[in-house]
Parts: C-alpha cells; sequence; structure tokens
C-alpha cells in the first residue's frame, strides 16, 4: 500500500475497476470510461479478451514558456498514415488536448531495436522546408515538450534531481539549443556531447520501456503499468539501416544545404511483479513535489477558521446576549430613550440597496458557480474525475454550471423581490447573461488569438456553437424556470418595519468605513487558499498534473467558512457603528477575496512563469480575468 497521507482520490475507484475485472467480464458494463483495464498477450497467442498490437497516441505538445499548444500535426514529425483519431469529449476540447494516432507501434513483448519510423530530409534552400526546419528550431529554443500517451498511461520520462530524487515528468522534450556562449539549455544538460555552440540538438531518437504485471489468472494475459523512455539524439550515417550510435544529430542555427533526419526507436518488455493495474499513476503523482506543504496549509488555513469562529462565536454569546437581555429588562418608558448601536438602526435595517438588481443578479449566478464547486470537488474526491479520466473535470464543471441555471434564477428572483423590484423581465435576462456572458466574451477573445496563432487550444467553431447551445437552449430555460418560482412565492418578510425617513448616518471612524472594512475583510478567506492557489496555477500553466482533490474539497470548506465568518464580523462592527448600509458591503467583504487573487495571480506570473511573447501574456491575462470574476461571484 502507499504511504498514508498521500490523496487517496484516485484509489478508491480505480480498485473497484480492479475487482470488476477481477469478478468476470460480464461486468463490463459498470465500468468508467476510460478505467477498463485492457489485456495484451503476445503475437499469435491473441484471444477476443487480449490483443497483441500496442499502439501509441501522441497528445498536443506544450511548453512552459509559452501559453501556445500545438498539436502533433502542426510539426513536421513522422505521421501516422489513414488511422482515424480517437474521440474527445468537451473538457479535453476546452482544454486544447488533441489525441492523435502515431506511426510508433509496438507488439507486446517483442522487442525492437533501433528501428527507423521515417526520415525528414529539409533543403534550406526550399522555403516551404526552411519554414518547417525554422518551426522546429523556434520549438526547441522554447523547449516545446511531447506528451505521448500508451494504454491511457503517459509516458514519461524519469531522471534524478537533487537530494537524490527521481522525478518523472510525462512529457519530454523535442530537443535543445546551445546558446552562441556555450551555455546549455534546458535538456542539453544531460549530454556531454552537445557542445557546439550556437547549435540545435534533436531528440530523434527513444528508448522506450514498457513494464507489465501479469495477472493472476494466466489466461487473461498481462496488463501494462508503467512505459518510460529516454530521448536521445542520433545522427545516422545510414538512415536506411540505422545502427543507434555515434555522434548526436546537430543542426547548426546556420546550417544551410540539405539537413535529414532520421526518426528511431528501440522498445523492450519487462516484467513487473509489485505493480498492480489499479496502483499504476502512483509513481507519477509520487514524483510530483510537495505534499508536506499541503498539510502545512489545511493546518494554517484551520488556525484562520478556529479563530474566526471562536471571535463569531463570543461576539454573538457575549455581546448579542447582554445587548437582548438588557432590552428585555428595560420599562418600555423611561429607558426608551438609552438605545445605542445596533438597535438604533432597526428602522432602516431592511431599507433595500442601492443597485439592488446587479447585487440579485450577483447573488443569482454566485449560487450557481457554489453549488457548481461543491459537486464537481465532490465528485473528483470520490475518483471520478481523476488524471486516467482525461478532461472530465472540465466536462463535469461545464455540463452542471448549464444544469444549475434554475437555482440562479430563483435566488436572484426572490432577492430582487423582497429588495422591491418590479422589473422581473429584466432581472431574469441579468442573471441568464450577464455574467456568463462577460465570461464567454473574453474566452471568444482569447480564442481568436489562439486561432491567430494557429494553436490546438484554440476552439473548433463546431465547438463554440455547441457551447452556445447548450447556454441559450439549456441553461437559460431553466433560468427562466427558476425565476418563476422566485417571482411566484411571497416576498422575504422582514421582521421589522422600514421607517419612512432614511436616518442620518453618524460620522464613521476609519475601520469602520466601507473601502477599509472590504479590504479587510479579503484577507482572512485569501490566507487559508494561497498554498492551493500556488498548486492549481502551477496544473494550468506548468502542464504539471493536479490530483490532490481531498485537500482542495477540504479547502473549499474552509473558504465558505471563513468567508461567512469575516463578513459576520465586520457587519457586526459596522452595525454597531450605525451604519446601515449592509447589503453591498457583505457582498463585497469576502468578495475582495479575488482581488487579491489578481494581485498573487500577477506575482505569480511574474515570479514563476517565462512566458515570452505578446499572445500568451495577453492569453494569460485574459483566463486569469475569467478565474477572477467565477471566483469573486463566488466568495460574494
Amino acid at each position: 500500500p502507499p504511504a498514508p497521507g498521500r490523496d487517496m482520490a484516485l484509489r478508491p475507484l480505480l480498485l473497484i475497476a480492479a475487482a470488476l475485472a477481477a469478478a468476470a467480464a460480464p461486468a463490463a458494463a459498470f465500468y468508467l470510461p476510460g478505467l477498463a483495464p485492457v489485456n495484451f498477450c503476445e503475437a499469435g497467442k491473441e484471444k477476443p479478451e487480449c490483443k497483441s498490437g500496442i499502439e501509441l497516441f501522441v497528445n498536443r505538445l506544450d511548453s512552459v514558456e509559452s501559453v501556445l499548444p500545438y498539436e502533433y500535426t502542426a510539426f513536421d514529425f513522422c505521421q501516422a498514415e489513414g488511422k482515424k483519431r480517437p474521440s474527445e469529449n468537451l473538457g479535453q476540447v476546452l482544454f486544447g488536448e488533441r489525441i492523435e494516432p502515431s506511426p510508433y507501434r509496438f507488439t507486446f513483448n517483442k522487442k525492437e531495436t533501433c528501428k527507423s519510423v521515417c526520415t525528414k530530409t529539409y533543403d534550406t534552400t526550399k522555403p516551404e522546408d526552411k519554414q518547417k526546419l525554422d518551426f522546429l528550431k523556434k520549438s526547441m529554443l522554447l523547449n516545446y515538450q511531447h506528451h505521448w500517451i500508451v494504454d491511457n498511461m503517459p509516458v514519461t520520462w524519469c531522471y534524478d534531481v537533487e537530494d537524490g530524487q527521481r522525478f518523472c515528468n510525462p512529457g519530454f522534450p523535442i530537443g535543445c539549443y546551445i546558446t552562441e556562449d556555450g551555455r546549455p539549455k534546458d535538456a542539453c544538460v544531460i549530454n556531454s556531447e552537445f557542445h557546439e555552440k550556437d547549435t540545435f540538438y534533436i531528440f530523434n531518437h527513444v528508448d522506450i520501456k514498457i513494464y507489465y504485471h501479469v495477472v493472476e489468472n494466466e489466461a487473461l494475459g498481462a496488463r501494462l503499468v508503467a512505459a518510460k523512455l529516454e530521448p536521445k539524439s542520433y545522427k545516422h550515417t545510414h538512415p536506411d539501416n540505422p545502427d543507434c550510435s555515434g555522434v548526436p544529430m546537430d543542426i547548426s542555427n546556420k546550417a544551410s544545404g540539405e539537413v535529414k533526419i532520421a526518426y528511431t526507436y528501440s522498445v523492450t518488455f519487462h516484467e513487473e511483479k509489485s505493480i498492480r493495474w489499479a496502483s499504476r499513476w502512483d509513481y507519477i503523482l509520487e514524483s510530483m513535489p510537495h505534499t508536506h506543504i499541503q498539510w502545512f496549509s489545511i493546518m494554517n488555513s484551520l488556525v484562520i477558521v478556529l479563530f474566526l469562529s471562536g471571535m463569531v462565536a463570543m461576539i454573538m454569546l457575549r455581546t448579542l446576549h447582554k445587548d437582548i437581555a438588557r432590552y428585555n429588562q428595560m420599562d418600555s418608558t423611561e429607558d426608551a430613550q438609552e438605545e445605542f448601536g445596533w438597535k438604533l438602526v432597526h428602522g432602516d435595517i431592511f431599507r433595500p440597496p442601492r443597485k439592488g438588481m446587479l447585487l440579485s443578479v450577483f447573488l443569482g449566478s454566485g449560487t450557481q458557480i457554489l453549488i457548481m464547486t461543491f459537486v464537481t470537488l465532490f465528485f473528483a474526491c470520490l475518483g471520478f474525475l481523476s488524471p486516467a479520466n482525461r478532461g472530465a473535470l472540465m466536462t463535469c464543471a461545464v455540463v452542471l454550471w448549464v444544469l444549475l441555471g434554475t437555482p440562479a434564477g430563483y435566488v436572484a428572483a426572490r432577492f430582487y423581490k423582497s429588495f422591491g423590484g418590479e422589473k422581473w423581465k429584466t432581472n431574469v435576462l441579468l442573471t441568464s447573461f450577464l455574467c456568463p456572458g462577460i465570461v464567454f466574451a473574453d474566452f471568444f477573445i482569447m480564442n481568436l488569438i489562439l486561432w491567430g496563432e494557429g494553436s490546438s487550444a484554440a476552439i473548433p467553431f463546431g465547438t463554440l456553437v455547441a457551447i452556445l447551445a447548450l447556454w441559450f437552449c439549456i441553461s437559460v430555460p431553466l433560468t427562466f424556470i427558476g425565476a418563476y418560482f422566485g417571482f411566484k412565492k411571497n416576498a422575504i418578510e422582514h421582521p421589522v418595519r422600514t421607517n419612512q425617513i432614511p436616518r442620518q448616518i453618524p460620522e464613521q471612524s476609519f475601520y469602520t468605513k466601507p473601502l477599509p472594512g472590504i479590504i479587510m475583510g479579503g484577507i482572512l478567506p485569501f490566507g487559508c487558499i494561497f498554498i492551493q492557489l500556488f498548486f492549481i496555477l502551477n496544473s494550468i500553466w506548468s502542464h504539471q498534473m493536479y490530483y490532490m482533490f481531498g485537500f482542495l474539497f477540504l479547502v473549499f470548506i474552509i473558504l465558505v467558512i471563513t468567508c461567512s465568518e469575516a463578513t459576520i464580523l465586520l457587519c457586526y462592527f459596522h452595525l454597531c457603528a450605525e451604519d446601515y448600509h449592509w447589503q453591498w458591503r457583505s457582498f463585497l467583504t469576502s468578495g475582495f477575496t479575488a482581488v487579491y487573487f489578481l494581485i498573487y495571480a500577477i506575482h505569480y506570473f511574474f515570479s514563476k512563469l517565462q512566458i515570452t511573447g505578446t499572445a500568451s501574456t495577453i492569453l494569460y491575462f485574459g483566463y486569469t480575468m475569467i478565474m477572477v470574476l467565477i471566483f469573486f461571484l463566488f466568495t460574494g
């Protein structure tokens, strides 16, 4: 069993899948898509339940230094002829994953040494050849990484990092570059033979090792539990009969004439008795750093929550109890003149806020996002949305968001009615279109930029139409239904009557003024989440896998509690100072966390990322703004 304390999100379902597989073949109906084990056997021993051919699929190529991913076919590598692409789900398309068949094919347990795939020849005098070669060079300069997939597992490149740890990277670079002053960039440090100045070295050979586990019931064959590779560079002198030895394949930056690149591979098979199919992702996740920081961050967040809960409980119990006891003792006649604090504003506390329409729309959209996040994280904790289920997280979130139009319409309508609003049609339309419209517009502009750059993350026109159809044909009608029920119910009854004449608000001290209160309110919730935020941003921009959904769910609950408590506290303070404009302030106090999120994202951009190029920068901030808006509605 794995070490305790590691996130167990993947475990339960993979174990269930393994148990079902062991039970019998008819149980196949229960499998989660993409998680059923595939059995392999040697050539000549194929049966319906086990096959000998192993296919290698290629995903899009991406880089930490650029936000623009490109699909495999955008580069001039060896292409697979006439095979059809595997179908992708909505989440994969939205994340720009493009999985395609590759020309690399293996037969189970058949060793291959230095097998040729294809040879590409570039004549630098021809403009189209030069363009292809320049694109390869540029992508090596930006350290673009291949992502290969065998049997739904990433093919990893494992190497030693400091402190004797092994890091398994689910991708490997196209090649690397030695600068003009002889300094090796990125992966060029792995081989001392890479020393020519101003030269690119392309990894045109891979040594693949596939590890398998023989199923206890011999009849079934074997299951793959890991695939690892080592990228190598060889200048094959006889491309038709390669021997995989000799000097590395260098492409000088100033090279002219003819350049020949021969692509080859070797594959070996190793039996691995200790790894079960159900835990085959472990070695990748174990080499991901920083699980101990997580516990530290959870402790840190819990301390904040306990501190806040204590404060809230003290105020509620002591002060309110004292106040109420005092009010009950009074003889109604002579002491009634000596009211103070929050009791003074009871005639104004339910005065409708200014811009009540906008507030009710924000509350509706926020409810939608809150429920969506809760359900998505809950499923992720159960392991339904593991990294093995590609694109499942995004698909789940989008579908839930569409289906949760009803609570959004209902909440917005209820609040709007209690604010005394009459324009119910405007309210419904704004709830359906304002926040989703802003997100979609931003998304559309980002998509145009990606499209112009020819990136694979650009969403095809058909998918855009599908998303619009989901929004207009499902989400909007559901919002109308919710609003209908919200408006049909009687308005929320207020326990006290509102006075005709608004009361004068006395001069406020510095910390009960609106702005300082709101700015203070956002600090505590942000303190709970900022360590998790670092990992989430890493998984989005630095292409690391995010699998700590158990932690994230805990942090989510803590965040909800902190936001509520910080708001209650600050609300109590300014009501005591006789300022009765509490509706917007209560929304903005915790909503201000999003501003801290934005500041953190800017800091992260400048301190952690090496993103270059205008398009990438615009994309980073465009997508960040979408996240900030969603986060603002959710915390508020």
